[in-house]
């Protein structure tokens, strides 16, 4: 398993993003064709059909899908309330689809958060997301300590009035690395995740530890080092009474010198900045 940067082949990147942008593509066809009535499990076997036509056979995760409470993750305790379930849609609720494809041996792990409807509340927690996309950009750029960002996150939560829910996601990560994926004709899951990218994962785990780092983002002892060059797919998580929304998209860590270079988005093309920007 081999880590783009930048300051590496820009093939390497090019990779990246075209999996993220294929893997926001699906997100946004399903979101187009739910309907009320359609069940979590049904939209993520859409995510999972629309990508298998298009070549993919391989996850870092299988696709997810959360709709009205349970996208702000409301009485979630033990991880296999994460997976689909039977809960149907209606009109006006919240939805997060959460999918990451591994495609030509590039991963990505994206978050789209809509509603079937209208839905104000979760409109302005997308909205308010804009500021967290800016924080930990900002923050990373600076060499800040990860668990100190993740700490700045928090409290810009709480300033805007919403609750940190990517805390209740495993080892409360707001972000994890991600890597290239040798291709294999045969692609084996455990639990609902690639065997050869939780392999990579843990490959890194026992890498950083005895390096002092760790390839999960979280607000324990173990993500108190600077940003590790790679990238990182984050996803800062909102929740206010029951109404959830996030953003999940690479971040780009180099050991370059240059501030602006040190670290980036890896694109700027996606659904939510676009959404910023036709606001403006």
């Amino acid at each position: 398993m081999t880590t783009a940067v930048a300051g590496g082949p820009s093939a390497e990147l090019r990779g990246f993003r075209e999996v993220q942008r294929l893997a926001y593509a699906c997100a946004e066809a399903v979101a187009a064709q739910l309907r009320p009535g359609v069940t979590e499990r049904e939209a993520a076997r859409m995510q999972r059909d629309w990508l298998r036509e298009r070549g993919v056979r391989d996850w870092f995760h299988l696709p997810f899908a959360w709709f009205g409470d349970r996208t702000a993750f409301v009485n979630f305790r033990v991880p296999p309330q994460f997976f689909p379930t039977d809960r149907r849609l209606e009109p006006g609720m919240p939805f997060i689809l959460d999918l990451a494809p591994v495609h030509r041996g590039f991963t990505a792990d994206v978050g789209y958060s809509g509603s079937l409807g209208l839905n104000p509340l979760q409109d302005r927690l997308l909205d308010d997301l804009e500021a967290h996309r800016e924080l930990i950009l900002r923050e990373v750029r600076e060499r800040r300590p990860l668990r100190e960002i993740y700490e700045d996150v928090d409290r810009l939560m709480v300033r805007q009035g919403y609750a940190n829910r990517h805390r209740a996601y495993p080892f409360g990560v707001i972000a994890h690395k991600v890597d290239r994926v040798r291709q294999r004709p045969w692609s084996p899951r455990l639990f609902g995740f690639g065997a050869r990218s939780l392999r990579g994962l843990a490959s890194d785990a026992l890498r950083g530890h005895r390096e002092g780092w760790s390839p999960l983002w979280s607000p324990y002892r173990f993500s108190d080092h600077p940003p590790r060059p790679g990238l990182w797919a984050v996803e800062p998580h909102l929740g206010f009474r029951g109404t959830g929304a996030k953003f999940e998209e690479i971040l780009v860590v180099t050991d370059s010198g240059d501030p602006r270079q040190s670290a980036f988005w890896l694109d700027d093309d996606l659904p939510h900045v676009r959404r910023w920007a036709e606001e403006k």
